[in-house]
């Protein structure tokens, strides 16, 4: 299954999810004019990717910032994490940076730790 490479621009993240390694990431601001549209490829990526994954997953998510559009189409996108992980497909697990100032974004990780049946590690990186 070919990676999935999506550039950052001004208002949307970086995405990178590779099969092989089980690693997928999403990094930068995730402020699209429409946040549907954008993650559409991200989710029919993730639909065949669940479907055979890799024995291990991690998820790792390094935002800046995202809107409230955004935030719910990553919380479907860890359901369908879960979902992998409750079947026994993969192992999966989701790291969530935030920085040490940004207890906004801290909080939101806590948030969705709460809503979901994944582990999640918080992890402050500095400056």
């Amino acid at each position: 299954m070919d990676p999935l490479i999506i550039e950052e621009s001004i208002k949307t993240p970086t995405i990178s999810f590779d099969a092989g390694s089980g690693v997928l990431e999403i990094k930068g601001k995730s402020i699209p004019e429409n946040s549907l549209e954008f993650y559409k490829p991200v989710f029919d990526w993730l639909d065949k990717y669940t479907s055979s994954p890799a024995q291990s997953t991690e998820f790792r998510v390094q935002l800046e910032y995202f809107n409230t559009s955004s935030s719910k189409c990553l919380l479907d996108l860890f359901r369908k994490l879960e979902a992998t992980a409750t079947s026994g497909k993969s192992k999966v697990k989701v790291s969530w940076f935030y920085e040490a100032d940004d207890e906004d974004m801290m909080e939101a990780g806590d948030d969705y730790q709460a809503l979901v049946k994944i582990p999640f590690e918080l992890i402050k990186v500095e400056g």
